[in-house]
């Protein structure tokens, strides 16, 4: 079971936004992409999602192509999350999170209404339930958002289900950006395979089992995050001086903007 391109690349208005790219992604795994604003790394995951047809190349879940998926069962293996949250409706943040719903195996209502309050509670947001999702902040609705991609593939599939984040940690304060991390790797040592846009490195470093770097619409690195995120990588590809931090306990921190 696996997500994987082959070749896949994608240009809009004759510009190239992704090169060709061959890349695999296991379930059970926590995946993070990386590189600079317009490396290409929401591009790709919007191929990853078959929310755009690449240009060249293709994309497959389980060995079939995505485009040979129903809209209904592609939607419960994979669940994306975009960067942008706007939605103007004066929707509740519960009735937000049951949108994601709407392509699963459907319950007893009181059912939908318990994994719906439980998708809430496992991001921090229970007390937003009966919000109107226009009235709440940047954080509060990223926090929503990411209730409604979970409650959308919570049902057990007949194959890994697949989480897609685009900048899940952007609009998080500190400690929410950790809660959110944690959450997804706790998802993906469940079997689901999670896919991350990130732009700290130190967080992919805490989190992340693999690290895919983008630059200027190419591949440039993947691997280990500790063997992957050095400082040679970031003053090439961020144009950032770093300095590697090893502590006690072998983990590894990265000082970006220190002279090595």
């Amino acid at each position: 079971m696996s997500l994987r391109t082959l070749e896949a690349s994608y240009a809009a208005r004759g510009r190239e936004l992704l090169a060709a790219t061959s890349v695999d992604f296991a379930p059970g795994r926590l995946h993070a992409i990386v590189g600079p604003n317009g490396a290409g790394k929401s591009t790709l995951l919007r191929l990853l999602a078959g929310e755009w047809r690449p240009s060249r190349g293709s994309v497959a879940l389980d060995g079939r192509d995505l485009r040979e998926w129903a809209p209904a069962a592609l939607a419960r293996r994979r669940a994306l999350l975009p960067q942008q949250h706007s939605l103007s409706f004066p929707f509740t943040a519960a009735e937000v999170v049951a949108l994601g719903r709407l392509h699963t195996r459907r319950h007893k209502a009181e059912v939908e209404r318990a994994i719906v309050a439980e998708a809430l509670a496992s991001c921090g947001a229970a007390q937003l339930a009966g919000r109107l999702y226009p009235q709440l902040s940047g954080g509060e609705r990223a926090r929503v958002q990411l209730a409604r991609v979970l409650a959308q593939i919570r049902d057990e599939a007949d194959g890994a289900r697949w989480l897609l984040l685009d900048e899940p940690t952007a609009h998080l304060d500190l400690a929410f950006q950790h809660a959110c991390l944690r959450l997804a790797r706790e998802w993906s040592r469940c079997g689901v395979g999670v896919i991350a846009v990130l732009h700290d490195p130190n967080l992919v470093l805490a989190y992340a089992d693999d690290v895919l770097v983008l630059d200027a619409g190419r591949a440039v690195a993947v691997g280990a995050p500790r063997d992957v995120l050095d400082a040679a990588l970031m003053r090439q590809v961020f144009g950032l001086a770093a300095r590697r931090i090893e502590l006690a306990d072998g983990t590894h921190w990265l000082a970006v903007g220190a002279d090595g």
